[in-house]
């Protein structure tokens, strides 16, 4: 059983920060990706950024310049510092692991309201 718990949402006002947190545990094999998507409401989810093992990572245009990925290899944990946030940031957030065989899980996901 894999279980990936996402944490670090909030209420932020336009222009703040947030830092998201997600922590993978359960019977893993190793992962090769982590990243993370949103969803706002009527829209599709929709890929933020993700990393790799090797260190490689993919940013959302929408994101560049704002948003950083990192991970701790060793500890299964992922985090998206996410900052000068927009309104249309808002969304929920969802960490993704991809493991070396493909296998995907999806985190709870965790709320982000940009609002003043």
């Amino acid at each position: 059983q894999v279980q990936l718990v996402e944490s670090g949402g909030g209420l932020v006002q336009p222009g703040g920060s947030l830092r998201l947190s997600c922590a993978a545990s359960g019977t893993i094999f190793t992962i090769y990706t982590m990243g993370w998507y949103r969803q706002a409401p009527g829209n599709e989810r929709e890929q933020v950024a993700s990393l790799t093992r090797t260190g490689i990572s993919n940013y959302a245009d929408f994101v560049k310049g704002r948003f950083t990925i990192s991970r701790d290899n060793a500890k299964n944990t992922a985090n998206l510092q996410v900052n000068s946030l927009k309104p249309e940031d808002t969304a929920i957030y969802y960490c993704n692991i991809v493991t070396v065989r493909g296998v995907k899980y999806w985190g709870q996901g965790t709320q982000v309201t940009v609002s003043s």
